[in-house]
């Protein structure tokens, strides 16, 4: 077997091809209308996974410039996304920021590999009931996580499992700050109720409001707030000390071999995650904007940004929704956009560093509150009983299982209990039934019976019982007859199962005839031996020949 040959042609290649002015200025008002949407998500984002605020915007700056540079898609965004906030949050409780860097640079790799590869399509072999499943759960722990902020709650540090963070938050709401509560809840109220859209007809102020993003109004509005008011509250300020004003130096993340062999499922988790969230926010944007993506590519973008961040403090990355959606409502036509975006970041990031002291966590948190309601799919719960037993289980088990257990645990299990339940399902569909013979076909010349059935479905490993009812040594007829034309599939257990027809039937002096077989059960018939050792005459092309070839003889 050979290897596929790495092809690496990022998206941005074929844009630039008859690249005009209108698209530049374009792709530049985009860009920084996304820059400044992504500024509070990323500092939020980096809070939430447990590092500084400013490891999530140098991730936004890095890796969305990186993935936007060498992607497979015009128009997606990267950054830190609040799919990771769950995994990243217990991978910091449990190891530490240092292999927290060693699990995403590792992840990065197992990223390109991916693609290079070409597994970038067996993304789509994951069922949606587990995407929702653990896209809900996720956002159900976002939110719990940012009730400490949101109540101004005296927690030292939150822990990472959320039976010990409802208990944390439950012996603490004695220490409720009511002001870091009107502020939290006057940020949520203004998040909820900004316009999230303009309309070109419309002029003044009207069309200011809607285009300024509301998570900068609460951010402004909140940093003032604090600054001029006096508020006692909790500020990025007070906890992290400031962002810096400008990006970090390259540096090794410190490596030691023994914690790196515990970093094996954490990497596994940060690399299958990033895979779903960015080919799913790609499709969302092939959806919107009628392209095609080439998520190869893409999978050895996000590697690429993934092994990079990590060495300037940068945490893992991904495909956002919100972001490229911004992006794309703001006229973005190319990767340019993208850089843009990362360009626009940075700048704020050496302009106005020092006024982030003053920004309120109870903002940032009302903001990943507002953020995890949009992100879950709340709809589809109430949609279960319109779907099977099947699909239910397999979301709601998901679902719980990410936020009792972890997100690994839960697409792990879901995985096995989707495939499970898929096997159930194509093997209840798969049917042997007889055929009723004119009498003119129900022997042979010499006497011996002959017996049909039509079979229908897969022969596989989870359906081979339907083939017990030949196999009964009891049964007199001799020559057996197997319509085939409506079997999409044989594997080699349904292989075994034929193969073990045919030794009985031998025994008893009969023979296995099949009749008008697929392609695929042929081929396979073929190239094991079966047909030559079933005997010149053993497949015909339908069943009436069949039947006529026996009865003539």
């Amino acid at each position: 077997m050979s290897l596929p040959a790495l092809r690496f042609r990022p998206r941005i290649v074929d844009s630039l091809r008859g690249y005009t002015r209108d698209d530049l200025r374009a792709d530049v008002s985009a860009g920084i209308t996304v820059g400044v949407v992504a500024l509070p998500l990323a500092m939020a984002f980096g809070i939430a996974s447990g590092v500084k605020p400013e490891q999530g915007i140098f991730t936004a700056i890095i890796a969305g410039f990186l993935i936007s540079l060498l992607g497979g898609s015009r128009v997606q965004i990267g950054g830190p996304a609040g799919a990771f906030v769950v995994v990243l949050y217990a991978i910091v409780e449990r190891y530490g920021v240092a292999n927290l860097l060693i699990s995403t640079f590792m992840a990065g790799i197992l990223l390109f590999a991916m693609g290079a590869l070409r597994l970038g399509n067996l993304i789509r072999f994951i069922p949606v009931s587990i995407v929702i499943g653990f896209t809900n759960g996720i956002a159900v722990i976002i939110a719990l996580q940012q009730v400490k902020d949101f109540l101004g709650l005296d927690i030292a540090k939150m822990p990472a499992n959320s039976f010990s963070q409802v208990g944390a938050i439950w012996r603490a709401l004695d220490t409720v700050n009511w002001t870091a509560l009107a502020l939290g809840a006057a940020s949520l109220l203004i998040v909820v109720l900004w316009p999230k859209s303009y309309k070109p007809s419309e002029r003044g102020w009207k069309r200011w409001m809607a285009r300024v993003p509301g998570t900068i109004v609460v951010l402004a509005l909140g940093t003032v707030a604090v600054a001029l008011g006096g508020l006692q509250v909790e500020t990025i300020g007070s906890r992290f000390g400031g962002i810096p004003q400008g990006l970090p130096s390259f540096q090794l993340p410190a490596f030691d071999w023994p914690s790196a062999q515990n970093l094996v499922m954490p990497t596994l988790s940060i690399a299958l995650l990033g895979a779903i969230e960015s080919l799913l926010c790609a499709r969302v944007a092939d959806s919107i904007t009628g392209d095609r993506h080439d998520p190869n590519q893409e999978l050895m973008a996000q590697g690429v940004a993934n092994f990079v961040a990590p060495f300037f403090g940068g945490i893992a990355a991904t495909g956002t929704v919100a972001r490229t959606v911004t992006n794309i409502r703001s006229g973005g036509r190319t990767p340019i956009a993208g850089i843009v975006h990362a360009g626009t970041l940075l700048l704020i990031v050496l302009a106005l560093a020092p006024l982030a002291a003053s920004i309120p966590l109870g903002s940032l948190a009302a903001i990943l509150l507002f953020v995890a309601w949009n992100m879950g799919d709340w709809k589809e719960f109430a949609r279960l009983r319109q779907f099977s037993n099947n699909y239910r289980t397999v979301l709601l088990a998901t679902f719980l299982l990410t936020v009792i257990f972890d997100v690994t645990v839960a697409v792990e299990i879901g995985l096995v209990l989707a495939s499970l339940m898929f096997i159930f399902r194509i093997s209840s569909l798969t049917r042997v039934e007889e055929i009723a013979l004119p009498a003119d076909y129900a022997h042979t010349p010499d006497g011996r019976s002959i017996v049909a059935y039509r079979v229908f479905g897969s022969l596989f490993f989870g359906s081979v019982t339907k083939l017990e009812q030949l196999l009964d040594p009891a049964r007199p007829h001799e020559v057996v007859v197997l319509e085939m034309d409506k079997v999409i599939n044989l594997d080699t257990t349904g292989l075994d199962a034929l193969e073990s027809l045919h030794r009985m039937l031998v025994r008893r002096g009969g023979r296995l005839v099949i009749a008008e077989p697929n392609p695929q059960p042929l081929s396979l018939l073929r190239r094991s031996g079966f047909l030559e050792e079933l005997g010149p005459d053993a497949v015909f092309e339908a069943l009436d020949e069949a039947l006529a070839a026996l009865s003539a003889r």
